[in-house]
């Protein structure tokens, strides 16, 4: 065993940053056994040097991040401070300068990943990310290396646990959208500023990950779709289970039926209560896996927070180790398909589409013929009225989503038609 340490520089000390030190103290022989050597951390660079970091030696402390990335003793820089820069810089540096990185940053790999893989390639340095997407959860290594002999169609998940939290409080308590917001952040699951998960930036940053890497193209974060869940109301969810579905938060990442292009999509959409992500409770993530060879695989746990995204990024931390004692690098980027990422407008799904209808004869007759003038089929239709007012509940059965929603813009069109109460894609049936 080799007995010099393998140094380690750590950019970011906050909650994941700290849980990161603290495991390599903590099970410090342990890393050495598995990795075949010791690691030590061998800086850690912060914005507010002043704070009191319990288990950490403070002369290790910097705010100078770039000269710690630059020293030439460094053998893995771990990236936890999140966000484009100084983050996408400093990595950059660090590979130039001889060192492999493991990151959890989802913005960064999703917007300029292929980049940084060059870089990678360019200074034969390893690029590890899997505490980007979903926490804990092994997800990206099985796509990437367990997967790599098989051909993946579809992967379909809860990929954000505050979202996931505050639409199970709506489902199981009947409460509405800001009310549960309300408690997630009471709890600590929702930030101040809950914009990024509540409006799918987070999830879609993961979109763009997870199709890339299961399809072997290149996907940015521009190419995903995304739709926010601030507008799901508890009607909806009294809609969703009279059809035995709940509605979660999806990303949606599918290989057109011909194989010739890909897409990712990120939006709140009914599920039947028969599927396996439809049980998925409070804070948890949870991704379902399509593949010719394998069938249909789970992937489920705890998405966020230190310790398991700590988890994450110390496996990574490992395998990148074990690679520079064997002067050897990992799998890295893999886009030889090189195809086309389609619009939404392509995809093919369902809709469900609430409408507020003059209650008289004729209103059902014209919204089937809007219905049948854009090529799209009605499943079901439940009708409800009183005092001149109605509600429609149309399911359609699949179509191109372009086509659902030239329907829907046609509806809105019509005299009988006084509003559309909400519209919400099915998925997963």
């Amino acid at each position: 065993m080799r007995t010099r340490p393998l140094k380690v520089a750590l950019l970011g000390c906050g909650v994941v940053g700290s849980e990161v030190a603290r495991i390599m103290t903590t099970h410090a022989d342990d890393l050495t056994a598995r990795i075949g050597a010791p690691v030590e951390l061998a800086g850690v660079a912060v914005r507010r040097p002043s704070k009191v970091r319990e288990g950490i030696d403070p002369s290790l402390v910097t705010t100078d991040a770039t000269a710690l990335v630059k020293r030439g003793d460094i053998d893995v820089v771990v990236e936890v401070i999140g966000g484009i820069e100084p983050a996408r810089g400093l990595i950059t540096t660090a590979l130039a300068h001889g060192a492999s990185v493991v990151s959890a940053n989802k913005a960064l790999i999703a917007q300029d990943g292929a980049a940084l893989h060059e870089a990678a390639v360019e200074h034969g340095r390893d690029l590890y990310y899997e505490a980007a997407v979903a926490g804990a959860i092994p997800l990206i290594r099985p796509l990437r290396e367990s997967l790599a002999g098989d051909k993946v169609n579809r992967v379909l998940g809860i990929v954000n646990g505050t979202t996931n939290f505050i639409l199970d409080a709506m489902d199981t308590t009947g409460a509405g959208y800001q009310e549960a917001l309300d408690e997630a952040t009471a709890l600590g699951y929702a930030e101040a500023d809950p914009t990024a998960d509540v409006e799918g930036f987070d999830a879609a940053a993961k979109a763009a990950i997870l199709a890339g890497i299961a399809f072997h193209t290149r996907v940015r974060l521009d190419d995903v779709y995304r739709e926010g869940m601030t507008e799901v109301t508890a009607a909806d969810f009294a809609s969703a289970k009279r059809m035995g579905c709940t509605i979660k938060l999806l990303a949606i990442c599918e290989r057109a039926a011909d194989g010739g292009s890909v897409t990712a999509r990120v939006h709140p959409a009914m599920i039947p209560l028969s599927h396996p992500l439809a049980s998925v409770r409070e804070a948890y993530n949870a991704v379902f896996v399509e593949a010719e060879a394998a069938g249909q695989l789970m992937f489920y746990g705890p998405g966020a927070g230190g310790a398991p995204t700590a988890s994450a990024v110390l496996g990574d931390l490992v395998a990148v180790c074990r690679n520079k004692l064997a002067e050897s690098t990992g799998p890295g980027d893999s886009a030889y398909t090189q195809l086309p990422v389609g619009s939404m407008g392509e995809v093919v799904t369902r809709y469900h589409i609430s409408l507020d209808v003059a209650d008289k004869p004729g209103v059902l007759a014209q919204v089937a013929t809007v219905f049948a003038e854009h090529g799209v089929s009605i499943d079901t239709v439940r009708q409800t009225g009183k005092d001149g007012e109605a509600s429609l509940v149309v399911v359609t059965h699949r179509a191109p989503d372009a086509a659902l929603t030239g329907t829907v813009d046609a509806l809105r069109r019509l005299d009988t038609v006084r509003g559309v109460a909400s519209i919400m894609r099915v998925e997963g049936e």
